[in-house]
């Protein structure tokens, strides 16, 4: 359900959108305050806490924040909407649009959207483990003695977060917003009170503080670069969630509420460490008096929890549109929530990064060590982003304005490259951890992408017309039998494979065929007047095409009620209603088109995928399959 489908909002709906855009999208980047600036002054050798270097390091952050995020992301990629629909994947099916997938511009195009994607999933392993670690490292500043339960009460509150996603998040949902608001408040709050005491430190808005810092330690500077990029993490999240809550709410939220405070914030520990170089042992949580140092706990606490629920949401979606673009297997999908499209969970996915997440936080043990594996897929993925913009952005454009729109985008994929390029030396220190799961899913994406190719090559080889084969059944019919046969194939305009092999062994036809198709469109939604269509192939025959989105769920009951209304004559009496599906079995040709491992690979996934029946919500006990072997 975007937010952004049909009319514009009203006032009270857009502040609710407002509101539910801070609670969601800014999560990740919310929390970055916690340990962005120490992690640049610390991680990096003995830099001296000093205000030159204090001054050089916020200008680096302020330019960050206002390049990367406001510039890049909100006033350029958000252009990129597919029907208000935004992502990596919804960017990369806008690329694809006018070309051949099996192109080389088309295969390039689709490498970078599916590798862009896998990084995603390496940056939802570290953001959940990293952002409540450091959360829970604020009770070191009460006291000492407490050091030992920040792992345990991390690990708790992890596999608390985890264990209630079956539950769906649409009555904590609801809560996501005014605590975060609350949250960026405060920023803003201890923010200000810091800066009172050191106005200096808005020197640091003077870009010219930043180029001295990078001058003076031109090979430490790079280093840094890639602390400085923590104070980007979660940009990405403005343009994957901007069809739940559309561009216009995401931009009043990010210019009025969370740039100013965040800006504040770091400005703040800026300025807490001109005058009290100590704090940079924690120069977040010492912003706050005494007494609030317990409460803020609980709340970066609430809003780590918020950021990591919003990473963990998005990882659920982007499989739901990885498996309807064709990109992964089918996965069981359960919608939490009647009302809202969006509120799925997938199993599968919840406890594969749970585990991941556990051993990260076992692992690393701090935010610290952590830091040292963050950013890498996340640069990875802003580069794979600027370079499919290229393909969508400017087409309607003159020449002259076109060139003008590319030039922006190189400045911004040469900031993205100093950001990566920086990350790489993080390699041997932890940032092999999500670059490695990165391309571990990338490898899985594409030998399922390859392989569904290749199977779909060999099962159309040899294939009859379909309007032929129902011309000469309708001439010399076999025996008919009572009831309605219903045919789920891919391929509109050639026999189903189910259907020879019935008519073969069985030797009989149902009084009513229809053969269903089932494609997805590089859209999130398809209106419901387009969604299928019903051509008849004869006087017993006819055909169902239906399309669906692909942030959309298909389902066959669905379908068919459809159907009956377009076609009366077709009534899907549950108990007079069978459907035949095809089963492949994967076995190795004499001449392999595939890699053996990746053949076994594709096999294993094909065994291990939700089965049709429940995919597409088909009655179990209705379904005849029919087996057969192909050779890859």
């Amino acid at each position: 359900m975007g937010a952004n489908h049909g009319q514009a909002p009203s006032a009270s709906r857009l502040a609710g959108l407002t509101v539910g855009a801070i609670g969601v999208v800014y999560g990740d980047i919310g929390t970055s305050p916690l340990y962005t600036l120490k992690t640049c002054l610390t991680a990096h050798g003995n830099l001296p806490i000093n205000a030159e270097n204090i001054l050089g390091i916020l200008s680096l952050i302020f330019w960050a924040i206002m390049i990367v995020v406001s510039a890049k992301y909100v006033v350029v990629i958000m252009r990129a909407d597919n029907r208000g629909e935004g992502g990596i994947l919804a960017l990369m099916a806008l690329a694809l649009r006018d070309l051949d997938p099996r192109s080389r511009k088309g295969l390039l195009l689709m490498g970078l959207g599916i590798f862009g994607a896998s990084l995603f999933y390496g940056d939802g392993i570290i953001t959940p483990a990293i952002s409540v670690l450091s959360a829970f490292e604020g009770i070191s500043v009460i006291s000492h003695k407490l050091d030992p339960y920040i792992v345990p009460l991390t690990i708790i509150v992890l596999v608390a977060l985890f264990a209630i996603q079956r539950h769906g998040t649409s009555k904590v949902g609801k809560l996501f917003g005014p605590i975060m608001v609350f949250w960026f408040i405060t920023l803003a709050v201890m923010g200000v009170r810091s800066i009172l005491h050191a106005p200096e430190v808005f020197a640091a808005i003077n870009p010219l503080n930043g180029a001295r810092f990078i001058a003076d330690y031109p090979l430490r500077g790079f280093v840094i670069m890639g602390a400085v990029v923590l104070s980007v993490t979660g940009g990405e999240a403005l343009y994957a969630d901007m069809g739940h809550f559309g561009q216009k709410s995401i931009k009043i939220a990010w210019f009025g509420l969370v740039l100013p405070s965040l800006i504040l914030c770091y400005f703040g520990q800026g300025a807490l460490l001109l005058h009290n170089p100590a704090a940079i042992k924690n120069p977040f949580f010492l912003l706050a008096p005494q007494w609030a140092l317990a409460p803020l706990v609980i709340l970066a606490a609430a809003a780590t929890v918020i950021a990591s629920q919003a990473v963990i949401s998005g990882a659920f979606s982007m499989t739901n549109q990885a498996v309807q673009l064709g990109y992964c297997p089918r996965v069981d999908i359960d919608h939490t929530s009647d009302q809202e499209i969006g509120q799925i969970y997938v199993p599968q996915i919840n406890w594969f990064l749970m585990v991941a997440v556990i051993l990260l936080v076992l692992a690393f043990r701090t935010s610290d060590n952590l830091a040292s594996a963050y950013g890498l897929s996340v640069c990875g993925t802003m580069v794979m982003t600027t370079l499919l913009a290229f393909n969508v952005l400017g087409k309607t454009l003159d020449r002259g304005r076109k060139m003008l729109f590319r030039a922006v985008l190189i400045g911004f994929l040469v900031v993205d490259l100093i950001f990566l390029s920086s990350n790489m030396l993080k390699l041997p220190d932890g940032g092999w951890v999500p670059l490695v799961m990165g391309l571990f899913i990338f490898t899985l994406m594409t030998t399922w992408k390859r392989g569904r190719t290749l199977l779909g090559d060999r099962l159309r080889e040899g294939e009859l017309p379909l309007q032929g084969f129902v011309e000469s059944l309708e001439a010399a019919p076999p025996q008919r039998v009572e009831g309605t046969a219903i045919f789920m194939t891919t391929s509109a305009d050639s026999v189903p494979h189910a259907l020879l092999h019935n008519l073969k062994h069985n030797k009989v036809l149902h009084e009513k065929v229809v053969f269903l198709t089932i494609r997805t469109a590089d859209i999130p939604f398809v209106a419901k007047r387009e969604k299928v269509v019903v051509p008849k192939l004869g006087e017993s025959f006819y055909q169902v095409i239906a399309t669906y989105g692909f942030k959309e769920e298909p389902s066959v009951p669905a379908i068919l009620r459809q159907v009956s209304e377009l076609q009366p004559e077709l009534d899907f009496d549950p108990m007079q209603t069978s459907f035949f599906l095809s089963r492949e079995t994967i076995v190795e040709g004499k001449y392999p088109a595939m890699a053996w491992w990746r053949r076994k690979v594709f096999s294993l996934m094909t065994r291990n995928a939700t089965r049709a029946t429940s995919y597409f919500k088909i009655p179990p006990n209705r379904v005849v399959e029919m087996g057969m072997q192909v050779e890859l």
